[in-house]
């Protein structure tokens, strides 16, 4: 109700807000995130209107508490806290000044180099706020490296001057340095010129940049080393050569190491990389597998709360899955193909997750030999899943004897049995393509069935095949 009255200053009185504000940072700490969110956003718009209330907010130190929660926040907090940073910056060169010394401008420019355009947007505007106040505020935006980054953003034709003036070549001699700021700016640069194409990514490459780049993963800076797995994402999306390049610099190891270290949104980098590995070629979605990727994306799927890092571990795990059969069995020995049934069709799973969780699952059965893993999704896939893993066991028990004995002793006939397939259906004739299978193999000369028994002490079962209630 605050955050909707806070965006027509007027409804509010002035003395209320002086209150609204110290009520507003115990909900900052509430546990319930959309709480947070909208504590946030109220703040923000009760300080844009007013600088008495600005300087309220700096007096209290709220600054200092939004500033050390970003880095853990989903983007949709992350841009309303640049909001109430810009909000405070913009009424005068002291208010900039205070941003500026509670920490501000690492984070704005940390935000520079965010996936999310919105709060790239957010921080920029913020940044020409602080800027625009006076000389010495303009160069310390210009020191914390905003500048280059605001310029890399642009364009490709700008990024291939820049490269070409040298820029690379004095930027491998600045990764060295012992200076934490130097060693993120340097690296949110690097991320920048390699993003925009093929040509800039193997200009980066070419420097032999990257031996000077993975010692940064030793760095004890949090944000060197997701910036480190950030640009050999921004690398490796372009084509399988290069993604071969950072294989051979152990950078599989090192990403798998930094996800099993790593928590919330400092993953993401690291899952988008090895998705984008993996979509390459089946040799290097094999190397992704041998390296523990999977395994680590696993984990990460299990761990994870927020949507967006779902949705890239799903998007990953697809990209690995969908190549051969020996892939997609990767995948479901892992145990994800009922966590990916789970994100299609549970009703808290937002569309993208949806979707994603839908094409990945649909690529993987369509590869998956190993029958084990198919058979729980018999009982709750909704039809259209659910007929892709009928096809899968209608295909391999067609050729193997000894699956059609396992899914009869699994008790996956009786499951299929008790299913309520249309006459004429796709599912129906499935269904009976996979019958058809089980007494093939259960058939021989003397015309009695041959399939195990699950519940008898006999090995085979020996009543005429015609009568036999198994089949």
């Amino acid at each position: 109700m605050v955050a909707d009255l806070s965006i027509n200053s007027d409804n509010i009185k002035v003395h209320q807000k002086e209150k609204m504000i110290t009520q507003l940072r115990l909900f900052m700490l509430d546990e319930d995130p959309s709480i947070q969110h909208n504590a946030v956003l109220a703040l923000g718009r009760l300080v844009e209107h007013s600088e008495e209330l600005a300087r309220i907010v700096v007096k209290k130190d709220i600054l200092h508490q939004l500033i050390w929660s970003i880095p853990s926040q989903p983007h949709h907090y992350k841009k309303a806290t640049v909001f109430v940073l810009h909000a405070v910056a913009k009424h005068s060169p002291e208010l900039s000044q205070a941003v500026v010394d509670s920490g501000g401008l690492d984070i704005l420019v940390s935000c520079l180099g965010a996936v999310d355009p919105e709060v790239k947007e957010a921080a920029a505007w913020a940044l020409a706020y602080i800027a625009q106040q006076n000389t010495m505020l303009s160069q310390a935006v210009v020191d914390a490296g905003a500048a280059s980054l605001l310029l890399s953003l642009h364009t490709n034709d700008l990024d291939r001057e820049e490269v070409n003036t040298g820029t690379i070549a004095l930027l491998k001699q600045m990764i060295r340095s012992p200076d934490v700021k130097l060693k993120r700016q340097v690296l949110f640069t690097l991320i920048q010129i390699s993003k925009h194409s093929v040509e800039l990514a193997e200009m980066v490459i070419a420097a032999y940049i990257f031996p000077d780049v993975m010692i940064c993963l030793q760095d004890p800076d949090e944000y060197v080393k997701k910036d480190v797995i950030t640009l050999m994402w921004e690398v490796v999306k372009h084509s399988a050569q290069l993604s071969q390049v950072i294989v051979n610099c152990d950078g599989l190891v090192e990403v798998v190491d930094y996800l099993d270290k790593s928590r919330g949104s400092m993953r993401l980098p690291g899952i988008m990389m090895l998705g984008y590995v993996a979509s390459h070629s089946e040799n290097l979605a094999m190397a992704v597998i041998l390296s523990k990727g999977l395994q680590q994306l696993a984990i990460c799927l299990s761990e994870e709360d927020e949507d967006h890092i779902k949705e890239a571990t799903v998007w990953s795990i697809g990209q690995i899955g969908h190549h051969t059969p020996e892939h997609a069995n990767a995948v479901a020995t892992a145990g994800l193909l009922p966590k990916l049934l789970q994100f299609y069709t549970g009703a808290s799973s937002l569309e993208d997750l949806r979707l994603k969780s839908k094409k990945a699952l649909k690529n993987i059965l369509l590869k998956c030999t190993h029958l084990p893993s198919l058979e729980p999704l018999l009982s709750n896939a909704p039809s259209n899943i659910l007929n892709h893993v009928l096809g899968q066991f209608s295909k391999v028990m067609h050729h193997d004897s000894e699956a059609c004995q396992e899914f009869v002793m699994s008790g996956g006939l009786s499951k299929i049995q008790e299913m309520d397939a249309e006459p004429g259906s796709a599912q129906r004739k499935l269904i009976n393509s996979i019958k058809s299978c089980i007494q093939e193999a259960s058939a021989n000369p003397s015309g009695k069935c041959r399939i195990l028994k699950k519940f008898h002490r006999q090995p085979l079962c020996d009543v005429p095949l015609q009568v036999c209630s198994s089949i």
